[in-house]
């Protein structure tokens, strides 16, 4: 499979947009609908119940592409298919000290337990050496997202890593830390 991961241009934004609602129909088999994203009445995985639309929601993720230099969405194409999409922050909107965040990880249902996940990762954290960060959900329904995470940065890190579950101003996340910087 011909894996390319590349930071998807301002014309190539609705692809991610796109992608978008079935990353959050995701997380919403592992937080439920009382934690994390929720649907609002209109159907929308939103928190904002004036979002009536999906287009209204892809408005909000335009700051993806106004911030070159600072955020930095990157598009994963299986061939010519998208396959999934990584949103990496940088400072002012990571946590004091960390370079790097991962903001949000998708891939395709069809295209995982393929290795194409985590090799899109990889590529990933291979384009900016510094100090990484990323959090997911401890809770035991995500026990695969859980495994994928760390055997993934295990892997990359050769075991120099940072893995606990704690407080974020996103709640109590499972995060990982690491610095390739010195790679």
């Amino acid at each position: 499979m011909n894996l390319t991961v590349e930071l998807a241009e301002q014309h190539e934004a609705h692809i991610i947009k796109n992608l978008y609602p079935l990353y959050l129909h995701d997380l919403s088999g592992h937080y439920g609908f009382t934690e994390g994203t929720v649907m609002n009445q209109h159907g929308i995985f939103e928190d904002d119940p004036e979002i009536r639309t999906l287009e209204q929601q892809y408005d909000a993720q335009n700051i993806w592409w106004e911030k070159p230099g600072i955020l930095f969405p990157f598009l994963f194409k299986a061939g010519s298919v998208p396959a999934g999409f990584a949103l990496i922050a940088t400072p002012p909107h990571c946590a004091k000290g960390v370079d790097f965040f991962v903001n949000e990880f998708f891939v395709l249902q069809p295209f995982r337990g393929t290795g194409l996940a985590a090799q899109a990762a990889l590529r990933v954290f291979e384009r900016f050496a510094g100090v990484w960060e990323l959090y997911t959900n401890p809770a035991a329904k995500n026990i695969t997202g859980q495994k994928f995470w760390r055997k993934t940065v295990a892997g990359y890190t050769k075991g120099d890593y940072h893995e606990a579950v704690e407080e974020t101003f996103d709640g109590t996340k499972m995060v990982f830390r690491f610095n390739n910087g010195n790679k």
